[in-house]
């Protein structure tokens, strides 16, 4: 398995985009926290989430070979496991993703931008700003971010988590990274 610096270098040749990046970033933190919490192994599914969109800017919109593209990219640097969630993140691939790390990758890359919808609408556009109760408030707010997919982030329960405790572990994760994500 690769480490950390070598994915980061990795994952830097193929996305040129600062916001897709800041994306992996805060799926990648939301990952780590959701593996402490579960008691899984916080490299490879923090890895995983660093490394779920790497092949995004290289399909250029096709989604059918979104994730697919990543498993070439990626095959003999991740676990099979991490792999899999990566391919069932992109749910037009049809792959099934019942593993607790593809759950936790649906649900925390759907989670990663509802959180930065929420602190970008605050007063200072920072994510010290965004609580629990706040997120709660925009998740049932149909017309506010909605490119979120709200049934992913339900997944957070089909591991063991309320949704209030997911979103805990998310907001208190990009905090966490607020700097690199300019929130």
């Amino acid at each position: 398995m690769i480490s950390r610096s070598e994915a980061l270098n990795l994952l830097g040749s193929y996305v040129k985009s600062k916001q897709l990046l800041k994306h992996c970033l805060a799926v990648e933190a939301l990952m780590r926290r959701i593996a402490e919490r579960l008691g899984e192994d916080v490299e490879v599914w923090g890895l995983t989430g660093l490394l779920h969109d790497i092949d995004y800017e290289v399909v250029l919109g096709d989604m059918s070979r979104h994730g697919l593209e990543a498993e070439n990219i990626l095959k003999n640097k991740l676990p099979d496991e991490a792999l899999e969630a990566i391919k069932a993140h992109n749910e037009r691939l049809g792959v099934e993703g019942s593993l607790k790390i593809s759950k936790a990758l649906r649900a925390a890359d759907n989670l990663s931008g509802l959180i930065i919808a929420t602190a970008l609408v605050m007063p200072n556009k920072k994510l010290s700003e965004v609580t629990v109760k706040s997120l709660m408030k925009k998740l049932k707010q149909k017309d506010f971010a909605k490119g979120v997919n709200r049934l992913r982030i339900q997944l957070c329960m089909e591991i063991g988590l309320t949704i209030e405790e997911f979103m805990e572990i998310g907001l208190e994760a990009l905090q966490k990274i607020n700097i690199e994500l300019e929130l």
